[in-house]
């Protein structure tokens, strides 16, 4: 078990997430302009039938956990796994054998800044938020340098059965400093409902903003999922 000093404090791995609370639209957007936007970290964008990549949109409030409380918004883009070989983009898919690149990774917190940057390699940085999760309808604002860089409203779904909300791992991907890191991530989501379209997005005048639009968004989110409770382990991150 490795320890980590952040700040001062110690952290221990795995770092564990007792409880938080979710929503997220996810889009199909350009693979061409999709794999422009990550470059950068030497990952390819899954290619899905139509010339599509999916990016996924979350907003998630931390309440109970190891790295204290604090609200995130997080860009992130379905990539092949850097193990996966020949393997087919939709096989990848269908089986849990593709990665998720996390692109963009704002938060409101300076210690989970510190955390997320030094240990795991992810791109936090720090913004203002102005969330609601305690609503059927789940809303979420963030700026950034008193600019409004996404407002996002999801509307409700339906609960997802429970065998579909079962515990799941995938790797994490992050790239900062010249250098892309994997992390093994648990989620174990409850009280989870879904459904498609159902979001409704607004883009502001923020630089991030204007990178979402290259992707020509917003349009009609593929899905949408709210999670009531959810849980989360990270591990110690590798570089690829």
């Amino acid at each position: 078990m490795s320890t980590h000093t952040v700040l001062g404090q110690e952290v221990r791995m795995p770092v564990q997430i007792r409880l938080a609370h979710a929503f997220m639209a996810t889009y199909l957007v350009p693979a061409d302009a999709a794999q422009q936007v990550i470059d950068y970290s030497g990952l390819r964008v899954l290619r899905l039938p139509g010339g599509r990549a999916m990016c996924s949109l979350v907003f998630v409030e931390y309440v109970d956990g190891d790295l204290g409380p604090y609200n995130e918004f997080g860009v992130s883009f379905m990539v092949r796994h850097h193990t996966a070989g020949g393997l087919g983009d939709l096989r990848a898919l269908a089986t849990n054998r593709a990665g998720v690149l996390i692109h963009r990774l704002p938060v409101d917190g300076d210690f989970t800044l510190a955390a997320g940057r030094g240990i795991w390699g992810f791109p936090k940085e720090l913004a203002d938020f102005h969330v609601r999760h305690d609503t059927g309808t789940r809303h979420g604002a963030l700026h950034q340098d008193g600019k409004l860089v996404v407002d996002l409203t999801v509307r409700h779904g339906i609960p997802t059965p429970r065998r579909r909300a079962a515990a799941s791992s995938f790797d994490a991907y992050a790239h900062i400093d010249g250098v892309t890191r994997c992390t093994p991530w648990r989620m174990t989501p409850s009280g989870m409902r879904a459904r498609p379209g159902g979001a409704t997005l607004a883009l502001g005048d923020h630089p991030i903003a204007d990178e979402l639009r290259s992707l020509r968004l917003p349009h009609r989110a593929l899905m949408t999922s709210t999670i009531a409770r959810l849980a989360m382990t990270f591990d110690d991150a590798a570089v690829v």
